[in-house]
């Protein structure tokens, strides 16, 4: 950006998500301190759910007025407006499990919810992102708020060390990809994505340090979509965060960190194309291996869903190895998919667990069909979108990744790929097993019905499902002219 640029009003149009949700957030923070805690409970969130309803308007708009801003550090296209919408919704459903779960658990103060919308600023910030620059800040914003998130039931000693955890490794990465910024910079003369493609096309750099380049900003993104071998701290995070930030955790930075991961090597590292896919491949083929057998062996659901993550991020990653745009467009509709039944599993389970989450093995399911029949049906369409069952989004996000991997001759990834998915059958059955198959236990006695913002939180993720299940072609065709720069 020149020295002597001064935005227009276009370009505060372009950023009005990131502005809305900035305004909400510090707004929420300032209420807390003038109302008196009973008044807290009924509202905080509700002010967080029109924050975000406003911001997917304003998405909208921008939507309208499509085109580069402030110099060229963000673009507003379909791909970025499907993102940004796609991390919205996932904060607002993730808004409603909120609600209940922290009154349960006596935690319900305005900072849950500011530091949420400040988190999707910045995934909108990492969907949108056009120079190397603005995906470092939208990263760290997202991730900062995360962190804090994974560590707020400060007298939860697993909230502590999740959060702990989730810091040292975060910032570990966080150094891979500014070492990728750097190097980059410094070979192309630019942080812009589409200039540093010209600089790439023309052949004059060196394709070595060009490629080691890219294979660091890699690492720093495999990290946030928990990527084989950067994988280590999903299952942990995931287990002892609170319920609702590991349904967020699972769906909303993940979107976001594989929007950028498409954008930056679709665009920037297109040219070496030819020395970057087979670390994908690499990489795809293990994080599925290694994310199916782990959860195999798990007792906990929480961390049974952390391991299950790992593996649907390989899933994605066959989408990326494809190089194509009918591959990206597949992913986008997979992580669409995938968002929606990750949080709605999430939802259910936090509804089990009871208060300090005491019942989160699989046996404490056990009943569930019983007890509250319409929750437990709800719960196996997310378990059967996990596991691909047709009539569900989960299966054409599975059939779109794998055609698209068929189609650019991946023919053994796609074969690795479906029988992982088999594998995968196993450990979700288990689930149902127990739903429908087991005696109730202890933690069937005193459940009582689900609060209302936790059943249309529920009901919204279910419904979603069905109809990307039942009617994908309008997400598809969304999808498919939204990946259309990819070409």
């Amino acid at each position: 950006m020149s020295g002597n640029y001064l935005p227009q009003a276009i370009d505060y149009l372009r950023f009005l998500p990131e502005i809305v949700l900035s305004v909400f957030g510090i707004v929420i923070m300032l209420l807390e301190a003038l109302m008196r805690a009973s008044a807290r409970r009924a509202s905080l969130g509700g002010v967080a759910l029109f924050g975000l309803a406003v911001a997917f308007l304003a998405n909208l708009w921008a939507a309208s007025n499509p085109g580069a801003a402030f110099s060229g550090m963000i673009v507003v296209d379909g791909y970025g407006t499907f993102f940004r919408g796609l991390v919205l919704v996932v904060g607002a459903l993730c808004v409603l499990n909120s609600l209940s779960y922290l009154d349960r658990e006596k935690s319900q103060t305005g900072e849950f919810y500011a530091l949420l919308l400040f988190s999707v600023v910045g995934q909108c910030v990492l969907a949108t992102a056009a120079d190397l620059i603005m995906v470092f800040i939208g990263l760290e914003i997202s991730s900062i708020a995360s962190y804090i998130l994974a560590g707020y039931l400060r007298d939860d000693r697993r909230n502590n060390e999740s959060a702990l955890k989730y810091f040292l490794l975060g910032s570990f990465a966080t150094a891979f990809l500014l070492y990728g910024i750097a190097w980059i910079y410094g070979l192309t003369g630019s942080t812009n994505l589409a200039q540093i493609r010209t600089v790439l096309d023309q052949g004059a750099s060196s394709t070595l340090v060009a490629g080691l380049a890219a294979a660091l900003l890699f690492v720093g993104f495999a990290f946030k979509v928990s990527v084989v071998p950067f994988q280590i701290w999903a299952p942990d995070v995931y287990q002892g965060a609170a319920s609702p930030v590991s349904a967020f955790l699972s769906a909303g930075p993940k979107a976001a960190a594989f929007a950028i991961l498409f954008r930056v090597f679709m665009v920037s590292f297109r040219p070496l194309n030819a020395r970057w896919i087979w670390l994908v491949w690499g990489c795809a083929l293990l994080t599925m291996i290694v994310g199916n057998f782990a959860a195999l062996l798990q007792t906990n659901v929480k961390r049974m869903l952390g391991y299950s993550s790992i593996a649907h991020a390989g899933y994605v990653l066959v989408a990326l190895a494809a190089s194509s745009q009918i591959g990206i467009a597949a992913a986008m509709f997979y992580l669409a998919s995938y968002a929606l039944m990750n949080i709605g599993a999430f939802a259910v389970i936090s509804y089990i667990a009871a208060r300090n989450e005491r019942f989160v093995k699989i046996d404490d399911l056990a009943g569930l069909g019983r007890r509250e029949p319409v929750t437990a049906a709800l719960l196996a369409i997310f378990v059967f979108s996990l596991i691909g069952v047709p009539l569900t989004g989960g299966f054409f996000g599975k059939f779109y990744v794998f055609q698209a991997a068929l189609n650019s001759h991946l023919v053994w990834l796609t074969v690795i790929g479906l029988i992982n998915s088999a594998i995968a059958a196993y450990y979700y059955l288990k689930i149902i097993v127990a739903i429908y198959m087991k005696e109730p236990g202890e933690s069937m006695e005193h459940l009582a019905p689900p609060a209302l913002s936790l059943r249309i939180a529920i009901w919204a993720s279910a419904l979603g499902v069905l109809i990307l299940g039942i009617f994908p072609g309008t997400l598809l065709s969304m999808a498919t002219s939204s990946a259309a720069l990819f070409r």
